[in-house]
């Protein structure tokens, strides 16, 4: 479908558009075959989700009804979570800025430029930030004013039926709500926020949100203690394994502290670092530990795990979550929470549980990265720069760098420890989402892993491949992809698998504190894999 419009949303078709002329990518992936096309689209997936976007399905609960009065039904549910997103009474914290990025949009499209999205996937016309916004819009105004002739003038010209309904849903979840789009509009208005409160209609008032991030994400965390799943039994026999592995690397018996009553921070992870790269909280036990801080963990409801997947969706979910994480905090009576590498748990705790937690209930948070920057500043580790003399290039994580203004720390500690170190372009507030932000990472159902790989993180892909243009095609030198975030550390893993380019082309990534640890000279073997020939050979 050509010239496409908003309009078209509720048009009958097979799928209004699928992405196809791609934005071409930098050598040695330019050449023919050298990426994986996409794959055709099951006919039962059609008829039992929403694939007429375009060809995806990402919402692996947004099934179609079955009958005209489940239809019904379900436009009814949206349009009263519609009628509650512009109430004082039940969106009051969102609901000003909501209004102003609804009402004051004037179609300068200068997001579209900046959405990785839109750009990736050769500018198809359903990605820009303002045709999701639009189509919002006309829905609304369809709603309030009815289908008269002067509606259909002033906004109001759209089909207010299923199709329409569906196809938003699937496209609130085409953005990561990196919101590089808010940055750069020239009236400063949030079209990402405007994806996220789409998504909120459906989770809040219609109880439609994608598996992996309620069910079993939010969902298992309240019920368990962790969104992976992971109970205190099962920590308790990880950290017990992380002792170990420790040891072997190092030579030397590290204790993790445990639920210390009174210590000056409580250390909290993604609990996906646990269980995907249980490096990370062994680097930053001994980074900890050997710069003598008076530190812990925990082991209770949630208190070991920082997600708070709410974040993407849900203001209520959100809510429940970082209460819990605020109490597990208090009841050891530490001093503050120093959170760990997870790019979307410091936006939530640090900045949006502002809105819910107050007084008594609060408690002081921050991010590990000026601590860290302030070991190293200090010398408080001892670190050897040659131990990392490979090239390494630096992703910044949207909810940090963009979000929180968090640029600098990370950049003087890697300068330090990395004489190989090269900036991505564009870097630090300016930066491109990895493609795995609000939930992508972790939304695995069906095709949607195409989606991701092939559209939303390949902006990312193309930085990396840039970053290391010099030695890309040089299989011999590796190269280091820092990425200080669970997430994006997600998404990376998965573009780098997706396309070999690990096989290939000698291509890794990690976080920031086991590059920490790998320039720490007391300790013989590499701390990262990929450098030591003892660990290949386990």
């Amino acid at each position: 479908m050509d010239n496409i419009k908003p309009q078209d949303m509720g048009k009958t078709s097979d799928v209004i558009v699928r992405p196809e002329k791609l934005m071409p990518l930098p050598a040695p992936y330019d050449k023919p075959g050298m990426e994986p096309e996409f794959k055709p689209v099951k006919d039962t997936w059609k008829e039992d989700f929403c694939t007429s976007l375009d060809g995806f399905v990402g919402n692996d609960t947004l099934a179609r009804p079955k009958t005209k009065e489940e239809e019904q039904e379900m436009i009814k549910k949206f349009l009263s979570g519609l009628d509650k997103l512009f109430s004082d009474q039940t969106n009051r914290g969102y609901l000003q800025p909501l209004a102003l990025s609804f009402e004051y949009c004037a179609k300068c499209n200068t997001c579209s430029e900046a959405c990785h999205t839109f750009k990736s996937s050769g500018e198809t016309e359903i990605y820009r930030p303002i045709f999701r916004s639009e189509v919002l819009r006309k829905i609304y105004r369809k709603h309030k004013n009815g289908d008269s002739l002067v509606n259909r003038f002033i906004g109001g010209d759209i089909d207010l039926n299923i199709e329409t309904i569906l196809r938003l849903g699937e496209l609130a979840y085409r953005c990561n709500l990196c919101r590089r789009c808010a940055q750069t509009c020239p009236l400063g208005l949030d079209n990402g926020l405007l994806a996220r409160e789409i998504r909120k209609i459906f989770s809040m008032e219609m109880g439609i949100a994608p598996k992996p991030l309620h069910e079993k994400g939010t969902v298992n965390q309240l019920k368990i203690g962790s969104s992976t799943g992971l109970n205190k039994a099962a920590l308790l026999d990880v950290i017990e394994f992380i002792e170990e592995d420790m040891y072997d690397k190092t030579g030397k018996e590290y204790k993790i502290p445990m639920d210390k009553k009174g210590a000056d921070i409580l250390l909290t992870h993604n609990a996906g670092e646990f269980l995907a790269w249980p490096e990370n909280p062994a680097a930053f036990a001994i980074i900890f530990e050997e710069a003598g801080l008076n530190w812990t963990l925990s082991s209770e409801m949630i208190g070991y795990d920082n997600v708070n997947y709410g974040l993407f969706y849900d203001d209520a979910q959100a809510k429940k979550i970082g209460i819990q994480q605020f109490k597990a905090a208090r009841d050891l009576g530490v001093r503050k929470i120093v959170i760990g590498e997870c790019g979307h748990a410091h936006k939530a705790a640090t900045v949006s549980m502002d809105r819910n937690v107050a007084g008594e209930d609060n408690i002081p948070r921050e991010s590990f990265l000026p601590l860290l920057q302030d070991l190293i500043k200090k010398k408080a580790i001892k670190q050897d720069p040659s131990r990392n003399n490979f090239p390494v290039t630096l992703h910044d994580p949207c909810n940090m760098a963009r979000m929180m203004g968090l640029i600098m720390p990370q950049r003087e500690i890697i300068k330090t420890i990395c004489p190989q170190f090269r900036e991505m372009t564009p870097n630090g507030a300016r930066n491109y989402c990895c493609g795995g932000g609000s939930g992508f990472a972790i939304m695995n159902s069906f095709n949607f892993p195409e989606f991701r790989n092939k559209v939303a993180s390949r902006m990312k892909f193309k930085q990396i491949l840039n970053a290391f243009q010099d030695t890309i095609e040089d299989p011999e030198t590796p190269k280091y992809v820092c990425a200080p975030c669970s997430n994006c550390k997600g998404a990376i893993r998965d573009i780098l698998e997706y396309y070999e380019t690990t096989a290939k082309f000698n291509v890794h990534y990690g976080g920031l504190v086991e590059l920490v640890v790998n320039a720490m000279p007391q300790f013989e073997r590499p701390f990262l894999d990929f450098l030591d020939e003892e660990a290949g050979m386990m």
